[in-house]
Protein backbone atom coordinates (compact mmCIF):
# COMPACT_ATOMS: atom_id res chain seq x y z
CA UNK A 1 0.00 0.00 0.00
CA UNK A 2 1.48 3.33 -0.99
CA UNK A 3 1.26 6.72 0.70
CA UNK A 4 -1.40 8.03 -1.69
CA UNK A 5 -3.75 5.16 -0.84
CA UNK A 6 -3.20 5.75 2.91
CA UNK A 7 -4.12 9.44 2.49
CA UNK A 8 -7.30 8.46 0.66
CA UNK A 9 -8.23 6.07 3.47
CA UNK A 10 -7.67 8.79 6.05
CA UNK A 11 -10.03 11.13 4.14
CA UNK A 12 -12.70 8.43 3.93
CA UNK A 13 -12.44 7.63 7.66
CA UNK A 14 -12.63 11.35 8.55
CA UNK A 15 -15.83 11.83 6.50
CA UNK A 16 -17.56 8.71 7.83
CA UNK A 17 -18.66 7.47 11.23
CA UNK A 18 -16.08 4.68 11.16
CA UNK A 19 -14.14 4.59 14.42
CA UNK A 20 -11.27 2.41 13.25
CA UNK A 21 -10.17 0.58 10.12
CA UNK A 22 -7.35 -1.92 9.65
CA UNK A 23 -6.07 -3.03 6.25
CA UNK A 24 -3.45 -5.71 5.74
CA UNK A 25 -1.74 -6.69 2.50
CA UNK A 26 1.53 -8.30 1.45
CA UNK A 27 3.52 -5.12 2.28
CA UNK A 28 2.24 -4.70 5.83
CA UNK A 29 -0.68 -3.62 7.98
CA UNK A 30 -2.20 -0.12 8.35
CA UNK A 31 -4.61 0.84 11.13
CA UNK A 32 -6.41 4.19 11.06
CA UNK A 33 -8.35 5.33 14.12
CA UNK A 34 -10.83 8.18 14.19
CA UNK A 35 -10.20 10.73 16.96
CA UNK A 36 -12.81 10.50 19.66
CA UNK A 37 -14.43 13.78 20.58
CA UNK A 38 -14.28 13.93 24.32
CA UNK A 39 -16.59 16.35 26.01
CA UNK A 40 -15.02 17.97 29.02
CA UNK A 41 -17.37 19.56 31.50
CA UNK A 42 -15.91 22.16 33.77
CA UNK A 43 -17.65 23.74 36.71
CA UNK A 44 -16.54 26.78 38.61
CA UNK A 45 -16.90 27.04 42.34
CA UNK A 46 -17.68 30.30 44.03
CA UNK A 47 -14.60 31.75 45.68
CA UNK A 48 -14.72 34.46 48.29
CA UNK A 49 -12.98 37.61 47.07
CA UNK A 50 -9.68 38.37 48.73
CA UNK A 51 -9.03 41.80 50.18
CA UNK A 52 -5.52 43.20 50.02
CA UNK A 53 -4.49 46.21 52.05
CA UNK A 54 -2.18 48.33 49.98
CA UNK A 55 -0.38 51.10 51.79
CA UNK A 56 -0.53 54.50 50.10
CA UNK A 57 2.77 55.70 48.67
CA UNK A 58 4.92 57.61 51.13
CA UNK A 59 5.73 61.09 49.87
CA UNK A 60 9.45 61.68 49.74
CA UNK A 61 11.12 64.90 50.63
CA UNK A 62 12.82 66.64 47.71
CA UNK A 63 16.45 65.68 47.49
CA UNK A 64 19.08 68.33 47.96
CA UNK A 65 22.81 68.24 47.64
CA UNK A 66 24.44 67.01 50.87
CA UNK A 67 26.18 69.63 52.95
CA UNK A 68 29.92 69.18 53.27
CA UNK A 69 31.04 69.15 56.87
CA UNK A 70 34.22 68.30 58.69
CA UNK A 71 32.40 65.99 61.11
CA UNK A 72 34.13 62.67 61.78
CA UNK A 73 32.80 59.68 59.88
CA UNK A 74 30.34 57.58 61.89
CA UNK A 75 31.67 54.35 63.36
CA UNK A 76 31.13 51.46 60.98
CA UNK A 77 28.36 49.05 61.90
CA UNK A 78 29.11 45.30 61.99
CA UNK A 79 27.33 44.85 58.64
CA UNK A 80 29.72 47.34 57.02
CA UNK A 81 32.89 45.89 58.56
CA UNK A 82 34.73 44.26 55.68
CA UNK A 83 36.45 41.80 58.03
CA UNK A 84 33.16 40.01 58.79
CA UNK A 85 32.07 36.93 56.92
CA UNK A 86 28.40 36.10 56.38
CA UNK A 87 26.93 32.65 56.91
CA UNK A 88 24.07 32.42 54.39
CA UNK A 89 21.09 30.12 54.09
CA UNK A 90 21.71 27.31 51.59
CA UNK A 91 17.96 26.78 51.09
CA UNK A 92 14.46 28.10 51.55
CA UNK A 93 12.76 27.09 54.78
CA UNK A 94 12.15 27.99 58.41
CA UNK A 95 15.14 29.08 60.52
CA UNK A 96 15.55 27.61 64.01
CA UNK A 97 18.30 28.58 66.45
CA UNK A 98 17.67 25.53 68.69
CA UNK A 99 17.27 21.80 68.08
CA UNK A 100 14.07 21.83 70.18
CA UNK A 101 12.14 24.44 72.21
CA UNK A 102 13.58 23.26 75.55
CA UNK A 103 17.23 23.22 74.36
CA UNK A 104 19.67 26.17 74.31
CA UNK A 105 20.48 27.88 70.98
CA UNK A 106 23.32 26.39 68.94
CA UNK A 107 25.19 29.73 68.98
CA UNK A 108 24.80 33.14 70.62
CA UNK A 109 26.42 36.49 69.89
CA UNK A 110 30.00 36.13 71.13
CA UNK A 111 30.07 32.34 70.68
CA UNK A 112 33.21 30.83 69.20
CA UNK A 113 32.43 28.59 66.24
CA UNK A 114 34.70 26.19 64.41
CA UNK A 115 34.48 24.96 60.86
CA UNK A 116 31.84 22.21 60.59
CA UNK A 117 30.04 23.21 63.82
CA UNK A 118 26.22 23.32 63.60
CA UNK A 119 25.01 26.92 63.93
CA UNK A 120 21.26 26.49 63.21
CA UNK A 121 18.60 24.28 61.64
CA UNK A 122 16.52 25.06 58.56
CA UNK A 123 13.32 23.07 58.19
CA UNK A 124 12.21 22.53 54.61
CA UNK A 125 9.28 20.25 53.73
CA UNK A 126 9.32 18.54 57.14
CA UNK A 127 13.06 17.83 56.91
CA UNK A 128 15.33 19.44 59.49
CA UNK A 129 18.68 20.34 57.94
CA UNK A 130 21.61 21.18 60.18
CA UNK A 131 23.54 24.18 58.85
CA UNK A 132 27.25 24.06 59.59
CA UNK A 133 29.72 26.92 59.76
CA UNK A 134 32.16 26.99 56.87
CA UNK A 135 34.64 29.10 58.85
CA UNK A 136 36.04 29.40 62.35
CA UNK A 137 35.50 32.59 64.29
CA UNK A 138 33.22 34.52 66.63
CA UNK A 139 29.52 35.16 66.04
CA UNK A 140 29.11 38.95 65.91
CA UNK A 141 25.43 39.17 64.99
CA UNK A 142 22.42 36.88 64.48
CA UNK A 143 20.50 38.36 61.52
CA UNK A 144 17.31 36.24 61.63
CA UNK A 145 14.73 35.72 64.38
CA UNK A 146 14.03 32.20 65.58
CA UNK A 147 11.20 30.38 63.72
CA UNK A 148 11.31 32.88 60.84
CA UNK A 149 11.07 31.97 57.16
CA UNK A 150 14.32 32.40 55.22
CA UNK A 151 15.13 32.56 51.53
CA UNK A 152 17.97 30.97 49.58
CA UNK A 153 21.24 32.87 50.09
CA UNK A 154 19.76 35.05 52.87
CA UNK A 155 22.36 36.16 55.45
CA UNK A 156 21.91 34.36 58.79
CA UNK A 157 24.98 35.22 60.87
CA UNK A 158 27.93 37.59 60.78
CA UNK A 159 31.20 35.97 61.88
CA UNK A 160 34.52 37.61 62.70
CA UNK A 161 37.24 35.18 61.61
Amino acid sequence: MDLKQIHELIKIVNKSNIGEISIEDKDGKVTIKQKEDKTVTMSAQAVAPQVYNIAPPVPQAPTTAPAITNAPAPASSPAQDENLITIKSPMIGTFYRKSSPDKPPFVEVGSEVSQGQVVCIIEAMKLFNEIESEISGTIVKVLVDDSSPVEYDQPLFLVKP
